[in-house]
Order: C-alpha cells, then sequence, then structure tokens
C-alpha cells in the first residue's frame, strides 16, 4: 500500500478545530497528537454504506463509509471537499460525476482512541460528511476488506452492544446521542 507509505503533513489542530501546526501523519498517530480528519458517509438509495477497514490503523473494524484526513499540498491544506473526492477515488474507485448532491457537512466530533494492535493513536476532530451516490461504487480492496449497505431505517441496529466492538471507535462516538 503504497499510499500509507507517502509522507504527508497534516493540519494539527486545538479543540476548537483551530489550526495550530502542521504535522507529520505518522508522528500525529504515534505520539497521539490532535489532528484534523474527516468520514464521509456514503449513501446510496436509502442505504448507509460500511467498509470493513483494511489499514494500519484500526484495521478490521467498520467504518462509515471512509475516513481520512485533509492534507497540506505544499502550504495549503486541502479543502474537505477536495481531500473527500480524493478519498472517495481512492478507496471506492468513484468520481465526482457519481456524486448527486452537494456533499453535506453534518458535524464535527472529537475523540481520541489508542490501537493496542498498532500502536498508534487516532487523535482528531472529525469532520462528518453524508455523500449522495448515484450508483454504487467499486470498493478498492487495498483499503477495505469489503463492504456492506444498511437501509436508513435499520442504522439502529448498530447501537447493539454485540455490533458497536466491531465499530471503530469513531462511529461509536457519532452514534452517541447528542
Amino acid at each position: 500500500m503504497d499510499y500509507y507509505k507517502k509522507k504527508q503533513f497534516l493540519a494539527e489542530v486545538n479543540e476548537k478545530d483551530e489550526i495550530v501546526g502542521k504535522i507529520e501523519k505518522w508522528e500525529a498517530h504515534k505520539k497521539g497528537i490532535l489532528h484534523r480528519g474527516y468520514t464521509a458517509i456514503i449513501t446510496f438509495e436509502d442505504k448507509l454504506l460500511l467498509q470493513h477497514r483494511k489499514h494500519p490503523i484500526f484495521d478490521n473494524v467498520f467504518d462509515f463509509s471512509f475516513s481520512s484526513h485533509q492534507v497540506y499540498v505544499k502550504d495549503t491544506i486541502q479543502d474537505d471537499v477536495v481531500a473527500i473526492l480524493e478519498g472517495l477515488q481512492r478507496e471506492w474507485g468513484t468520481h465526482a460525476e457519481n456524486v448527486i448532491d452537494d456533499i453535506k457537512f453534518v458535524k464535527k466530533l472529537s475523540y481520541k482512541a489508542f490501537d493496542d494492535n498498532a500502536g498508534y493513536y487516532e487523535h482528531e476532530v472529525d469532520r462528518i460528511y453524508t455523500v449522495e451516490l448515484g450508483k454504487l461504487p467499486e470498493i478498492n480492496y487495498e483499503f477495505a476488506y469489503g463492504f456492506f449497505t444498511l437501509h436508513k431505517n435499520n442504522s439502529d441496529k448498530l447501537e447493539d452492544s454485540r455490533i458497536q466492538s466491531l465499530l471503530a471507535p469513531w462511529v461509536n462516538v457519532m452514534l452517541k446521542k447528542d
């Protein structure tokens, strides 16, 4: 997975999601430094897509539908939508033409979780978005073991404690009632 070997810089942020610096991706994850990320929840025909994540950190868990980071391109942090569109292409093999409505911001959440298996942290201000697609994408198996769809009306099933242990930590934070 050459993507994970790339040297990338993330936005180091404070709890208010204000950029306080620039930090190398793996350093941020090793030291548990708060940084900015995003989660894109893909919907297709009233279904949610859950990705069975294949990743160096929090491998083998289920995510709504993929999560990544806005990265610095030269000295400018990526716009959220640009980062999401790149992620859609990279992890789901689909392009902007398949997005049938505006990518919608839902909320921000902050969390910190340690992956015992990898020895790394996720400590993020996570910007959550929804992305409605016109056709079912083809997952890239370099980034996922697979995926499944869940009808939106059945999303409460994810709150079952047996299922929660299979979800990425940030998904469990998202599911908590405000």
